[in-house]
Order: C-alpha cells, then structure tokens, then sequence
C-alpha cells in the first residue's frame, strides 16, 4: 500500500505558501521531486535525511507525482501550540489537529453555531479543481473585484496546500479565501462539513460567491458512479438547504479521448441529473457551431429537473488568457480544450449577473 523511501534533500525547488518543493536523491532509486508541507514535517533543508512516502511517484501520477516528505527524522518541527480540537485525516499517521470555525473554542463559534442560511448566496458548483481559476475569470470579468471564497471538500487532495492554482489566485488578488471541509485541511478556516464550510464562507469571511470543488487530484474509475466529482450533485444540494443559489457548471469538452467525457461529461450527467435532489440553475455555455448544439441537446435533459441558463461567451476568452493561473485539465491547455475552459468561465459570467 505504501512505498517507504529514505532520501536526502539536494535542493529547494520553489516554495509557495504551504508547500515546499524539492530535489531529493533517494537510495537505490535515483533522484526525484518531493514535497514537504511545513506545517507538519518542518521545512527539510539541504542534507537533511527524509522519509518519504514514494507510492504516487512510483504509480506515475500526473497531479500527485511526487515523493512526499512524512518526516524529517533528525530535526522534528515544534510542537503545535494554541486551541484546536478537529482532526483531520483521522487515524492515518498524519492526523492533525486544527482549530475549526465551527468548534466550541472557535471565536466564530457564536456565528455558526444556529447559522442556517447564506442568504442567497451564489454557489457555484464544478466537479474538477482545474475549473476554479476559469470560473474565477469569468465572475470577475463581469464584476471585478467580487469577494470569492474557495470551499474545498476532500474528493481530490486534502491538503489545500497542494493546489497551486488556490495559492497563486490568492496572491492575484483574484480569490479572497480558502475554506477546507470533511477531511481536507489547510485553509484559512476550516470547518466540519461542506455546509458549515458555506456558512463560514458567508457569515465569517464575507463571500459574496462561494466555489465548490474538489481538490487536484480527483480519482475516477471508468464507471458512471466511482468518481469522487459525484459530489458536485451534493453540493448542489447543500447549497440549496441552506438557501444559497446553486450555479451548476457543466464539465465539457471537444478535446478529450474518452468518448464518455466528449460533449458534456457523463459525470456531468450523473451529478446533476441523478444526485442532485434540490433545483439549480444549470449554465449551458453558448459554444459556436456544431459541438455548441451538441452541448445544448445533451444538457436539454437535465431541464427536468433544473433550469438551464444560456450563457454566451464572447469575451471569455480574453478573460482567460489574462488569468494569474496557467490554465489545464487532465494535461490539456487552454488552446488544446477551450471549449471545456469557456464553459466554467460562463458559470462565473452568470454567477456575477445575480449580483448586480
């Protein structure tokens, strides 16, 4: 289950905030990229000795290819200090303990602790983490300067520090806050459930748009329901309970190999036409010529339940192209799949439009 490595650090990569990148030389294996996450191992110098954790670097895994650093043996960071009581990665060996915004010691506790509702609060809901910073382009392209906090549940990475993107749209300016929910730590607040995650967003940071997604790294099987994405019908439905708008965004593409993923995603599919119970308005971007329509009659049956919002996108492009964040999904760019890009950024678009 787990490949267990000795390695000594050779050089810092980069850094950005959270996370470490580095060199490493491991025994018998050669040299790798590592990542270390200060906040529990310390930050490995180098000559340091690492255990490492080398099974994603081994299976060849694009988002998570690299050893990870679980400790650094001869020089153990300082013991935590402060209130806390959530732990997060529960009985794995590196369970934390952080302070949730939920919890009885938490100075937010009195906010959240009858909270029920975000006020019609726009939710908007993708099932990949590459979504993020597109529908971040769109929202304010429209109307700049809107307050976005980031919801991360734990489908992808638990660490929200392994997502480059939330830290880079962090520094832009662009995104205002990450909140980390279930099992997922590392945000500037962190919260039990997605729906006390939501309501922090609100009531303690001020969001007036929410984005749920999962972080990098999803895990699908090839079936219609063994793909952690599934969850985008659940937060559908969590921010419907809790009277916010769900925006739905579609997960498109004209790019992909896999014919299940061509058009609009059967995940897509599932999520919103099976899981989510509560109604949402479902963004239909408005794509130019034949795999537009394609687009449109395959999102016509999710009408049944949802209503569906023609959203143009002229003009998205643009956005996209000037975002802080370099744009990709599933290894495709922004010229190798715009259609799949303009689709979430249309989100973003109508997102801003129920605003104004």
């Amino acid at each position: 289950m787990i490949r267990w490595r000795k390695g000594t650090v050779v050089k810092i990569r980069r850094e950005w905030p959270g996370a470490v990148e580095l060199d490493v030389e491991i025994e018998n294996d050669g040299a790798a990229r590592a990542l270390a996450y200060p906040a529990l191992v310390g930050t490995p110098q180098p000559g340091d000795e690492v255990l490492l954790n080398t099974t994603a670097l081994a299976m060849g895994l694009g988002t998570g290819g690299y050893a990870m650093v679980v400790a650094v043996p001869d020089r153990f960071p300082p013991d935590p200090s402060g209130p806390g009581h959530l732990v997060k990665a529960r009985y794995t060996p590196l369970q934390a303990t952080v302070l949730g915004a939920d919890e009885q010691d938490s100075p937010h506790h009195e906010v959240l602790r009858e909270a029920d509702s975000v006020g019609g609060m726009p939710v908007i809901v993708a099932d990949l983490h590459s979504a993020v910073p597109a529908i971040v382009a769109g929202l304010h392209l429209e109307r700049p300067g809107t307050r976005v906090v980031y919801v991360m549940p734990d489908g992808g990475a638990l660490p929200a520090w392994f997502s480059r993107s939330a830290a880079a749209l962090r520094e832009a300016g662009a995104l205002s806050a990450v909140v980390t929910v279930g099992q997922a730590f590392g945000g500037d607040l962190e919260a039990v459930t997605l729906h006390t995650g939501l309501l922090a967003a609100r009531l303690v940071l001020d969001a007036e748009v929410a984005i749920v997604a999962q972080g990098p790294g999803n895990l699908g099987t090839g079936t219609r329901w063994g793909f952690s994405g599934v969850s985008a019908g659940e937060a559908v439905n969590a921010a419907s309970v809790l009277a916010g708008r769900p925006v739905a965004s579609l997960r498109v593409s004209e790019a992909d190999a896999r014919e299940r993923h061509r058009g609009i995603s059967h995940h897509s599919l599932t999520a919103y036409g099976r899981v989510a119970l509560a109604r949402a308005q479902v963004v239909v971007p408005e794509l130019p010529g034949d795999f537009g329509a394609r687009v449109v009659a395959e999102a016509s049956p999710l009408g049944e339940r949802h209503e569906l919002v023609r959203v143009p996108v002229e003009g998205l492009e643009e956005a996209l192209r000037k975002s802080p964040v370099r744009l990709s999904t599933m290894g495709r760019g922004l010229d190798e799949d715009l259609a799949g890009f303009l689709a979430v950024a249309a989100a973003g678009r109508h997102a801003a439009a129920l605003l104004t």
